[in-house]
């Protein structure tokens, strides 16, 4: 690891994906976009670390090209900095950049709800959403959690947002809501975000045997988005969706220690 960048600070620490990438990103720059983005925002690459195409084509096993073409992506996306003396270094990102991105986000996931109504989802589009809420409900109903059920269930959690994303069938709105994404989806940001887990007592970043009310708050809300889209109710889809959004932010808020 320390051949592909140079570290100016920081312990590396521990996983995380985006929810919506580049439509024209060809495969192999998708794949070390996604490698990159999460060794970014779980912290195993250290803020301020400068980044090296060659050593990070190296470490992931592929060409410089699609190294080069991801750096330049995380660059638009403000996870990472550019300059002609330094190259590409990573940003530090901190809690008000998440609390930021969320409340964007919030809006952006709104109108793709509204817009999913408006436009009228696809066919078969909206039965694959409804399986995949439902996937999660069954998930949670067996009344057990770990790292490997979380992981699952925020998999699902994460192809249900795209799915709206998706219908709403916007392009900018589909890139904007890209750039809010700067923290793992795949688990919770409390523990696997570094600049959040930094400020969150212990308590609240152990793993509990059963699943989190956030989570099951998280599903209830989804099974009411999901019922507002039957109803083809555009306002209550928007008003739902950006609520659901926001409740992360909520949550972080209250358990994130002043200082």
């Amino acid at each position: 690891m320390e051949q592909a960048m140079d570290t100016a600070g920081g312990d590396e620490a521990e996983a995380g994906e985006m929810m919506a990438e580049p439509q024209q990103t060809e495969p192999a720059t998708h794949s070390v976009l996604m490698q990159l983005r999460e060794m970014i925002v779980t912290g195993k690459i250290a803020p301020d670390s400068k980044l090296r195409a060659e050593a990070l084509a190296s470490l992931l096993n592929v060409s410089r090209t699609p190294i080069r073409s991801a750096l330049a992506v995380l660059s638009a996306e403000g996870l990472v900095n550019y300059s002609v003396n330094r190259g590409y270094t990573v940003r530090t990102v901190t809690i008000g950049d998440v609390f930021d991105s969320i409340s964007v986000r919030s809006l952006l996931e709104g109108m793709a709800a509204r817009s999913a109504v408006d436009l009228g989802w696809e066919p078969g589009a909206l039965s694959r959403a409804i399986s995949v809420v439902e996937q999660g409900r069954a998930t949670l109903d067996k009344g057990q959690w770990s790292e490997q059920i979380e992981y699952e269930w925020y998999d699902l959690n994460r192809q249900f947002h795209l799915s709206i994303l998706i219908a709403a069938r916007n392009e900018v709105l589909r890139n904007s809501l890209r750039m809010t994404l700067i923290y793992p989806i795949l688990g919770d940001a409390a523990r696997l975000c570094p600049s959040i887990a930094a400020s969150v007592p212990l308590r609240h970043r152990q793993l509990p045997s059963t699943p989190p009310d956030h989570v099951l708050e998280s599903q209830a809300e989804h099974e009411a988005v999901l019922d507002a889209f039957c109803r083809e109710d555009a306002d209550e889809a928007q008003r739902l969706m950006s609520s659901h959004v926001l409740a992360t932010r909520h949550r972080l808020k209250a358990i994130v220690i002043p200082r």
